[in-house]
């Protein structure tokens, strides 16, 4: 597939990330047609200079590539589901946050369609698109991605991640739920040290080193994990285990319960009757130690 001429783009979707997407397309010189379900929905991308349409259809049949920024994949597949076979755009990509069935659902709606499918995984705020800042993840087949890749790169940074289109969906739900896990640890950690008349700015700058050790770490943990290798680090895991049920003692009253350190614990229980209490707590991701 050779990279594509027409500088026209569809933008199907007029929130907060579809604006975001049109006045990056345009600010990078690409034409933009936009259609949104409630036309009152376009008046912004209006001034900025997209092209408005009533129909999707029409909006897909101006343009090579179409953006799909709707608020979910309910929402797309509806959508998709609504095109004529005729449309003559070659490819959609969906920026909505979904799960790889989602996107498996959307892909083969498209291929229905003989559109080509790009799933996106959107890691950024609105007004980071069109920024290096932008981290934006694409999954479905490289030749499509390539394709388009001057107008995708005008959203930002391309970072492929698979031929199947439900790979971008497990990186965005992936990264979503480390930030989860991070924020909410964060503000688990606070009820806990307030509740015992710890002022919370007094632990912050504590809490902000902990956290600093687990980012300087995420390299090296992933490729203890590659290499099923599991140093000891700061504690093994016979060390581990008698901190883990002092903590689940210590969480038993918070609103957001103990974090699952139950079945954390249990596993480190059985590595170590099983003889790996020296290994480090990478190893609680390697199936076979526990089985």
């Amino acid at each position: 597939m050779t990279q594509m001429t027409d500088q026209t783009i569809a933008v199907l979707g007029t929130g907060a990330i579809g604006s975001a997407v049109t006045t990056a397309l345009l600010g990078a010189g690409h034409r933009v047609v936009a259609w949104n379900r409630t036309p009152a929905r376009t008046r912004g991308v209006r001034s900025a200079g997209a092209t408005i349409v009533a129909d999707p259809a029409d909006a897909l049949a101006a343009a090579p590539l179409a953006l799909v920024c709707l608020t979910d994949h309910d929402g797309v597949r509806d959508l998709l589901g609504s095109l004529p076979q005729s449309t003559t755009a070659r490819a959609v990509a969906v920026l909505s946050t979904g799960t790889p069935e989602d996107a498996d659902r959307a892909a083969a709606l498209a291929h229905e369609r003989g559109l080509d499918y790009l799933d996106v995984g959107v890691q950024t705020s609105p007004d980071d698109i069109g920024t290096p800042d932008a981290t934006l993840l694409y999954a479905g087949p490289r030749a499509v991605v390539d394709a388009h890749r001057d107008a995708l790169g005008s959203l930002g940074p391309v970072t492929w991640v698979g031929e199947d289109p439900g790979a971008a969906a497990v990186w965005d739900l992936a990264l979503f739920g480390l930030w989860y896990d991070a924020q909410l640890g964060l503000l688990r950690a606070l009820e806990q040290v307030t509740a015992a008349g710890v002022p919370a700015t007094a632990f912050a700058e504590a809490a902000r080193r902990q956290l600093a050790h687990v980012v300087d770490a995420a390299v090296s943990t992933a490729d203890e994990v590659a290499e099923r290798h599991y140093p000891r680090g700061p504690a093994a895991l016979a060390e581990h285990a008698p901190v883990l049920a002092r903590l689940r003692g210590a969480r038993t009253d918070g609103r957001f319960g103990d974090g699952g350190l139950g079945p954390v614990a249990d596993s480190i229980a059985r590595l170590v009757a099983r003889g790996h209490g020296d290994l480090g707590l990478t190893a609680l991701l390697d199936e076979d130690l526990g089985q």
